[in-house]
């Protein structure tokens, strides 16, 4: 392998093979079983234009179309193409922990296309192929030409790692030598870079798989050039004549924010512009900085990390709160009704986060990709797998979205596929390469992220270590770890506890252990030997939840959490006008199972004063009267909200003094 000298951080902490983490957990089963028996065939049908009712993808046919096997035109956005990376790169998580030889045929005839339509050079993008063939490059503002790139890259690797097969990360070496001739800072060279960010973690991964060193490198410079004077992009902007790829208009401000090159990315403080590129430049961000120890790039990371975390961010985990560009605004401006918090940048988050922690353990990290995990990435797909949200709104109300244009994407039913299908893809491949998520190791250090059920295998300095984690979270608060085999020598374990715990205990081999919590983690280290367990039982009461009084769209109100799960008020158990409700949260609030909900979850009931709606008629304003009338409410899990009947739904609801 073609390692680079001194690029190898020795300090980095790792993840375990996927295949090595074998998922035996209640609550994620059904997602994962999900994902392998509908919503991969359904999104292979949606990619061939099989779903009745279903906006075109068109994908397969714009290939079939670049590899002259069939006539006609493209059809799509300029970015279709990572329609069917994103297909294959779930299809590669899920072969690795769960063989399946007919999909596994399928997918070799998807890359089969795709080698066909490479071009002699190793170029490969359909648009380009079929459209304008002589403009590559000229638009990377607009016209995500890297960004595809970028995305097929991660599917052949994926791909590679699931099969052993080598044929599309060969083909995707090719592309990427190729793009390595053209960019870069030697004369000759196009000193740009893609305006929606992907190809830098892609390449990134290449190079993990490959440990080919020059995909680290021009990952390197792709983050680096970003924001340099003089700007690239305002100088293609002017060259263009300052005419957009989308509708020929004039753009009339080079606003660089949107895309993450106002400033050179260790000179950035805040998130700012398109969400899911903001999310995507950081990741890449943090990985470069895991994989070279920078100290400067890590310290941009934290930065931008703590304004999302502290001062952008929603309660459950969604970030981009305005549909304006799909972006950031400012800070504590999150509101809850013409939010747009898209599914992929949610996924975007948790891929910071997890990179992060390669890094450094930090339980804030883990604490973030948990809460984005486990509300706004899977409030992204129902239930049966058949439809997904792109926006993920914490305030509903049917009538505003059908009839109040400002609120027109803000979707009271999730959609069988949408023209830009960035999301459902995203979400198979999130939910599909899970077990990445789940531990993380360092030496001799195992570190768990994630309590979710599951068995695996580790390898650490002293030998091999087999885990088995139990539990019912996240219903309950306890987590069992068993060490099943272990090879003999001192190494350590490390359990995340929560930020929303605040009362949690550690049994070693049945007697309580007293362990320092450091950054958001209890490490035991010791020989351990196989039969040792190791119990962590936190407390999972029901929060009420409080907004700092920044955020405008959040005073006076409470939501509801328990454990990492947010909680919401749907008009199926509530009725109609849920803003006229006041939470009184001082009356307590009541968790239990409800064995047939959603296949099973756990409800929390309360108490909640509704003001009255009678005596109004042909009037609009009055006296105030506080004419209130008391009600029993039910709010359930926000994740699944939105799989029954269409109706209203609410997540901050006023409160009851």
């Amino acid at each position: 392998m073609n390692n680079m000298n001194n690029m190898n951080n020795m300090n980095k902490l790792s993840d375990i093979p996927l295949k090595n983490v074998r998922m035996k957990d209640s609550f994620w089963a059904k997602y994962q079983k999900l994902v392998r028996e509908e919503v991969i065939p359904y999104q292979w049908r949606a990619l061939n234009d099989q779903v009745e009712g279903a906006a075109p993808s068109h994908v397969i046919k714009n290939f079939k179309i670049a590899a002259g096997l069939e006539k006609g035109e493209f059809v799509g956005m300029f970015f279709q193409d990572t329609d069917l990376a994103k297909w294959l790169e779930a299809v590669g998580y899920s072969l690795e922990t769960n063989p399946d030889s007919a999909l596994e045929a399928l997918a070799d005839e998807a890359i089969d296309l795709v080698g066909e339509a490479q071009q002699p050079d190793g170029y490969v993008n359909t648009y380009y192929t079929i459209v304008e063939p002589d403009k590559r490059w000229t638009n990377l503002h607009q016209c995500h030409e890297l960004y595809t790139a970028g995305h097929m890259i991660e599917a052949a690797v994926a791909y590679y790692k699931g099969t052993g097969k080598r044929k599309l990360l060969d083909i995707m070496c090719r592309f990427a030598d190729y793009i390595d001739t053209v960019f870069g800072t030697e004369p000759g060279k196009l000193r740009g870079y893609c305006g929606h960010e992907e190809i830098e973690l892609a390449l990134v991964k290449l190079y993990d798989a490959t440990g080919n060193g020059r995909y680290l490198k021009l990952a390197q410079y792709f983050v680096d050039q970003r924001g340099q004077k003089p700007n690239y992009m305002v100088m293609e902007i002017e060259s263009r004549g300052r005419i957009t790829a989308w509708n020929n208009a004039i753009i009339e401000n080079n606003d660089m924010e949107y895309c993450q090159a106002h400033l050179p990315v260790r000179e950035q403080k805040d998130a700012v512009g398109h969400a899911v590129r903001a999310a995507y430049l950081y990741t890449a961000m943090a990985d470069i900085a895991a994989e070279t120890g920078e100290k400067s790039l890590l310290e941009a990371c934290r930065r931008l990390f703590r304004s999302i975390e502290q001062k952008r961010m929603y309660i459950t985990g969604g970030i981009g709160s305005t549909n304006i560009g799909e972006a950031f605004t400012f800070d504590y401006d999150l509101p809850n009704d013409y939010i747009y918090q898209e599914t992929c940048a949610s996924i975007g988050l948790v891929f910071f986060a997890h990179n992060l922690l390669k890094s450094e353990m930090i339980g804030n990290y883990a604490d973030v990709m948990e809460r984005a995990l486990y509300n706004s990435v899977l409030s992204g797909i129902a239930l049966d797998g058949k439809s997904f949200f792109y926006v993920n709104p914490l305030e509903v109300w049917p009538e505003a979205s059908a009839k109040n244009p400002a609120r027109a994407h803000v979707k009271p039913v999730r959609q069988k596929w949408y023209g830009c299908a960035c999301c459902p893809p995203n979400v198979a491949r999130m939910l599909t390469s899970l077990g990445h998520y789940v531990y993380t190791v360092k030496n001799n250090t195992i570190y768990a992220q994630l309590y979710i059920g599951n068995e695996a295998d580790m390898e650490l300095d002293e030998g091999k270590v087999r885990l088995v984690q139990e539990t019912n979270y996240p219903w309950d608060g306890a987590v069992k770890m068993t060490v099943a085999e272990a090879a003999g020598g001192e190494f350590a374990l490390g359990l995340r506890i929560p930020g929303w715990c605040s009362n949690a205990a550690i049994v070693l081999n049945g007697e309580r252990q007293d362990v320092a919590v450091e950054k958001g983690y209890a490490v035991i280290t010791r020989n351990w030997r196989a039969g040792d367990v190791l119990e962590l039982k936190m407390d999972m009461p029901v929060n009420i939840i409080e907004a700092n009084p920044n955020v405008r769209a959040d005073a006076g109100k409470v939501a509801v959490q328990r454990g990492p799960l947010v909680y919401c008020l749907e008009e199926e158990e509530n009725g109609t006008n849920l803003s006229a409700l006041k939470l009184d949260y001082k009356a307590g609030l009541t968790a239990g199972y409800d064995e047939e909900l959603f296949g099973g979850s756990v409800v929390i009931k309360g108490t909640a004063f509704r003001t009255r709606t009678d005596n109004w008629e042909n009037t609009l304003y009055r006296p105030l009267s506080e004419m209130e009338e008391r009600q029993e409410i039910k709010a359930v899990p926000y994740c699944y909200w939105g799989n029954r009947k269409q109706g209203e739904m609410l997540v901050w609801m006023r409160r009851k003094d």
